[in-house]
């Protein structure tokens, strides 16, 4: 686990919100306060979808909604002339993009053993700060997926000119 503050608010914001740097992501939570807090909780309810949609989110292994589909609520809450007094999103990497990961760092994991990688923000009305985290189904010392995870952020924030440094 490793912790990063943005030091670019203004720029983050706007490719969290508008750019489509994180479209890919599922969405495990979020929560904003401004006069009012919003939750939402990004597990998706199969009974909601017909079973067309259900093979599909079968097939890609998604129990979370796209943050992409889910950044247009938030954008409407957080826009406007104030900014949040605070808010926290948790990414979730999704069960493809975790494979890849797996198989390209050659780690002794399959996906089924991995619970979640995440990635969290949180905005306390100055600062924004990023915290990794994994979770593996069952209990080890390892901490090479943690590792790579961490790199693995890190990458994706260079590669999206997100500048950052350790909190």
């Amino acid at each position: 686990m490793i912790a990063l503050k943005i030091q670019d608010i203004k720029d983050f914001m706007s490719k969290l919100l508008i750019g489509t740097s994180f479209d890919t992501f599922w969405l495990s939570e979020a929560s904003v306060t401004t006069s009012v807090t919003y939750t939402i909780d990004g597990s998706l309810h199969p009974e909601f979808f017909d079973t067309a949609e259900n093979e599909i989110l079968a097939g890609e292994h998604r129990n979370y909604a796209l943050w992409r589909d889910m950044k247009p609520f938030c954008f409407a809450v957080m826009k406007g002339k104030k900014t949040p007094l605070h808010f926290k999103i948790v990414f979730l990497l999704s069960r493809k993009n975790t494979e890849k990961l797996l198989l390209g760092s050659r780690l002794p994991y399959s996906c089924d053993d991995v619970f979640g990688l995440f990635v969290n923000f949180q905005y306390d009305g100055k600062n924004l700060t990023c915290t990794t985290g994994s979770s593996l189904k069952t209990f080890t010392l390892d901490k090479s997926l943690d590792r790579v995870w961490d790199e693995m952020i890190q990458k994706f924030f260079r590669q999206q000119q997100i500048a950052c440094e350790p909190v």
